[in-house]
């Protein structure tokens, strides 16, 4: 079927349910009704189920069968779905009348008793029901066979109603939101808050989505990190804070990006990259087993396994297995050839450490699957984070690989406010960061030493609910609008 016929067809169902609300309206129902009172949701019903036992319900009808003087059908709400039965002895004839012109995806309240059908299923057996709201569109009938996956992303609002498996996705998103939470608090940590909105986009190398402060006339910058305000607040004496929140980056769309995306930052005085390592092995593990009940996910080559302890392992022995080991004694000329042989664009003006990172950016992070703490990487990657005592072109940090991703990098935080100056000034082309002064300003009064860390949340969902792309675990993901 084509989309003018799927418009017509959608039309002829409109004006029929316009019709069916009509005869509701004659029969004394009001198509959009007001607040219903309900025993529980549908999942709490069946938990308490008793036999004979009298609840008020209410949600959305997702089947219809019609039998004569019965009806049998679906009710939804989200929570669960429950089979109710409608007699027209039991409910009377007008009620009765009224309940067969309802269509699916109307939203009822009903009330009945609680019984098991001989096919052993609970089933509520309707005395008295309201109309909530009138359905004016019906839901695709086959919403799993849609080709138009882009649709999914548009009206998540159908996606939700007919696919349960894709709203228990977002149900452990909000689980596993809520696990970090209880987890970090009971740690000790605060949650805070920082401006969305800056007059400068720090923390981060990122083009910024740029706006108009009217009130006071200054151009402004949705925040690409609020790292620069977290460490303000190690500065005034919080020693451990953490904010989940929402960053904006002005950058491509791909199935592990989204330019709109929720990150969790945590800082923590008096400790370090280590403090950090331990923190982050804790807290998922910790979510992986009270929202999923489970250390292994996946399959195949894709099974994961958290349980600790994870692998550790330095950013150069994996460019040296990967690149062999005369790859950090190679020229430019010979760095660059030998990148180009493993299938990567190389631009002509990139340092040998450019090159280096391309190599373990597109070849060498995907290869791991397993739960895998990077450490000791370029200092020139990384402007905010302290060097390694014991070799100074090395960093004290990590990145958090987890299923050939990115999960968590995290940092012995930079402290020297005179080295962090110089640091930020060193850096050049496309991923300087901005220079900060009332940053530079606070660090001078005095920053404990301290451990940092970002945790990609919408990454980590993807993660450990099997998803492919992000645009899966964001419930309206960024998408271009239809011409």
């Amino acid at each position: 079927m084509d989309e003018q016929n799927e418009i017509e067809d959608s039309d002829q169902y409109r004006e029929q349910r316009l019709t069916n609300m009509r005869q509701l309206e004659e029969l004394g129902y009001s198509p959009y009704g007001r607040a219903y009172d309900r025993s529980g949701r549908l999942s709490e019903i069946r938990a308490a189920f008793e036999e004979e036992k009298v609840v008020r319900a209410a949600g959305r009808l997702v089947t219809i069968r019609k039998m004569g003087k019965s009806i049998f059908a679906d009710l939804s709400d989200g929570s669960d779905r429950f089979q109710i039965y409608v007699q027209k002895n039991k409910l009377g004839e007008e009620a009765f009348t009224a309940f067969k012109l309802l269509d699916i995806g109307d939203i009822v309240g009903i009330e009945g008793g609680l019984f098991t059908t001989r096919m052993g299923e609970s089933t509520i057996g309707i005395t008295d029901w309201t109309l909530l709201s009138k359905s004016l569109l019906p839901l695709p009938e086959k919403w799993h066979g849609l080709k138009d996956v882009d649709a999914r992303y548009r009206q998540r609002y159908i996606d939700l109603i007919s696919n349960p498996e894709v709203r228990e996705v977002f149900n452990k998103r909000t689980q596993t939101v809520q696990s970090i939470r209880d987890f970090l608090n009971s740690r000790g940590f605060q949650e805070v808050e920082t401006p969305m909105m800056q007059p400068q986009a720090g923390g981060a190398a990122a083009r910024p989505f740029i706006t108009h402060y009217e009130a006071l006339d200054t151009r402004m910058y949705l925040r690409i990190a609020p790292e620069l305000y977290l460490k303000r607040l190690l500065v005034g004496g919080f020693d451990k804070v953490y904010e989940l929140n929402r960053n904006f980056r002005n950058e491509g769309l791909d199935r592990t990006h989204n330019p709109e995306f929720t990150m969790l930052e945590v800082y923590e005085a008096y400790g370090d990259r280590r403090s950090m390592q331990e923190l982050i092995q804790a807290m998922i593990t910790h979510v992986a087993e009270t929202v999923f009940g489970s250390l292994v996910f996946g399959d195949g080559d894709a099974r994961i396994d958290l349980t600790p302890p994870w692998r550790e392992v330095t950013y150069r022995d994996l460019i040296v297995e990967t690149m062999g080991a005369d790859w950090y004694e190679l020229g430019l000329d010979a760095a660059r050839a030998k990148a180009q042989e493993r299938d990567l664009n190389i631009e002509p003006d990139w340092s040998h450490g450019e090159i280096t990172h391309e190599v373990y950016e597109k070849i060498i992070e995907r290869t791991l699957v397993q739960p895998t703490f990077v450490t000791r990487l370029p200092v020139e990657l990384i402007p905010l984070a302290r060097r390694c005592e014991d070799d100074e072109t090395v960093l004290d940090v990590f990145e958090l690989e987890i299923g050939g991703k990115e999960i968590a990098p995290a940092y012995t935080e930079l402290n020297d406010p005179l080295e962090q100056r110089a640091r930020l000034a060193e850096q050049k082309g496309d991923d300087a960061q901005v220079e900060d002064d009332d940053f530079l300003t606070a660090l001078e009064y005095g920053m404990p030493p301290a451990g940092g860390m970002g945790v990609g949340i919408d990454r980590l969902v993807m993660l450990l609910t099997g998803s492919e792309a992000i645009r899966d675990v964001i419930l309206f993901p960024q998408l271009k609008p239809r011409s």
